[in-house]
Formats: C-alpha cells, sequence, structure tokens
C-alpha cells in the first residue's frame, strides 16, 4: 500500500517547483497567441514503473485548470517502452509552460519506484523487506518515500521526528549503547528504538538494552547469520550498506527481516519521458 499523502504537501512541492521555473512569466510560451489551443501526449521511452501523476496533475491544475489530463496507465503500473502515458488538451500557453516542471517530477518518481520495483522483486519468496533511508532529494523527501511505496518497498522513518534510530556517534555522545537506549525509553509516547551496529558484541548489547530493531551496518553474509541466530525472535533485524542488486538476495537469505538500501532514492537516473503536441 502506498503512503499517503495530504494533498497540501502535493501542492506546495508544485508551487515552488513553479516558482522556479517560470520566475517573471515564461518568456517563450508568450511568443503562442494566447488563444491558441492544443492536444499533446506523454511517452514513456524506457521500462518502468509509473509514479508521480498527481504531482503531474497539479502543475497544470496550477498554471490553468481548464487543461484536461486523460491517463491511460494506472500509478504503480508497469509499461513498456514506447507506451503513451496521457493525453493533454487545453491552452497551448499553460501546457507548454508546465511541460518541463511536470515532467521533472513525474521521471523523478517513476525512477525511484521503477528501481524500488527491482530490489522488491530481488528478495522475493523470502522474509525480507526492501526499506528506504533518509538519503534523499532535499525538498522531495515525502515524494520520494512515497514512490518508494509505489514500487513495492516499505518506508524507514520519515524523518528525525517519527522514530529513533541510535548511530555510532549517538552512541559514543551518550557513553554506551545501554545508556542510549534508557534515553530514548524516556522519551514521552511508544516511540520505535532501532540500534545501529558494527560487531556481534554490539549486537548483544543492543538486545540487552531492549532495542526494537538493531540495524546490522556492513555486516557480512557469515555476521548477519550469526546475528540471526542469536536474536532470534527477540527483535527485529535490518542489514544496511553496500548493498545493491548483485548481493541482496543473498542477504535476504540470511533471515534478515529488513533491508534498507540508500540507492533507491539518491542512485537514480530519470525515466526517459516525452511530451509531444499533436498536429
Amino acid at each position: 500500500m502506498s503512503l499517503k499523502l495530504p494533498h497540501e504537501i502535493i501542492r506546495e512541492s508544485v508551487k515552488l517547483a513553479l516558482i522556479e521555473d517560470i520566475g517573471g512569466g515564461d518568456l517563450t510560451a508568450g511568443l503562442i497567441p494566447e488563444q491558441t489551443r492544443c492536444r499533446a501526449h506523454v511517452v514513456c521511452k524506457d521500462q518502468a514503473i509509473v509514479c508521480g501523476q498527481a504531482w503531474f496533475d497539479e502543475t497544470f491544475r496550477q498554471l490553468d485548470p481548464t487543461v484536461e489530463i486523460t491517463w491511460h496507465c494506472r500509478e504503480g503500473e508497469a509499461v513498456e517502452p514506447d507506451t503513451r502515458l496521457c493525453t493533454l488538451s487545453g491552452p497551448a500557453r499553460p501546457i507548454l509552460t508546465g511541460e518541463r516542471t511536470a515532467l521533472n517530477f513525474l521521471q523523478t518518481l517513476s525512477a525511484t519506484a521503477t528501481r524500488t520495483r527491482r530490489y522488491v522483486d530481488a528478495v522475493a519468496g523470502t522474509p525480507a523487506n526492501i526499506l528506504d533511508t533518509r538519503k534523499t532529494l532535499p525538498g522531495l523527501r515525502l515524494a520520494q518515500k512515497y514512490a518508494v511505496s509505489c514500487g513495492g518497498g516499505m518506508n524507514h522513518r520519515l524523518g528525525l521526528y517519527d522514530a529513533v534510530l541510535i548511530k555510532e556517534n549517538h552512541i559514543m555522545a551518550a557513553g554506551s549503547i545501554a545508556a542510549a537506549v534508557a534515553q530514548a525509553r524516556a522519551l514521552p509516547g511508544q516511540v520505535k528504538v532501532e540500534v545501529e551496529t558494527e560487531t556481534l558484541d554490539e549486537v548483544r548489547q543492543a538486545l540487552e538494552a531492549g532495542a526494537d530493531v538493531i540495524m546490522l551496518d556492513d555486516f557480512d553474509l557469515e555476521g548477519m547469520r550469526a546475528a540471526v541466530a542469536m536474536v532470534g525472535d527477540r527483535c527485529k533485524l535490518e542489514a544496511s550498506g553496500g548493498v545493491d542488486l548483485s548481493r541482496i538476495r543473498e542477504i535476504a537469505k540470511t533471515g534478515v527481516h529488513f533491508i534498507s538500501v540508500g540507492a533507491l532514492t539518491k542512485h537514480i537516473q530519470a525515466v526517459d519521458l516525452s511530451l509531444r503536441l499533436e498536429a
């Protein structure tokens, strides 16, 4: 199930993107007579998971709500190269002005969803779930996390405000894993507490401290299997660090519950899209 975003988040994100692109006005689109109308379509040149339709629609809604958009695919649908994604019709000026901003959202979020689906497919049949990270494009955190969920992945914490992740520097500043976890447990409410570990001894310390999730940072496969045997069903284990498609299935087969992959949101290549006016 996809992460549900309030529409005001999408609206504000699009608003800022349009301000960035248009500034004081689109000089080139202004060359087109105001009364000119047109019809256009968007073609996807890659194999992809389509994601970002709400951002695409909102771009033209803000420019001119009379622009009509008809989608020929569903959000989250897998498409083949040369698939026509949608058709637009209405005044030419706003369609030309909004083209780049709308495609930027669609190509970026589709890229994130597409890469996520590849990782999800790679661990199919194992108990492991694919997680994203906070390594997102500035200003597009929630949009990219939505795209991850659209691609079949799961969201790690959204930010610094909704879960505790005690990492190496936090442990050093607090004095120990036990001290850091104790401080976290003193926070109001029931906040999930995760501890990053680099050795099996740190796994033992985190387990004894009562962590909800233990992250195995840059563990080799043998170390992951040993951690799984040590922890049993007392808490969840997350593998992290140096994860790519070539080894992710072997990681999943060690028995870890989660595999976090920064590449889902930071190592993306935009899906190749093109908006073409029709004669």
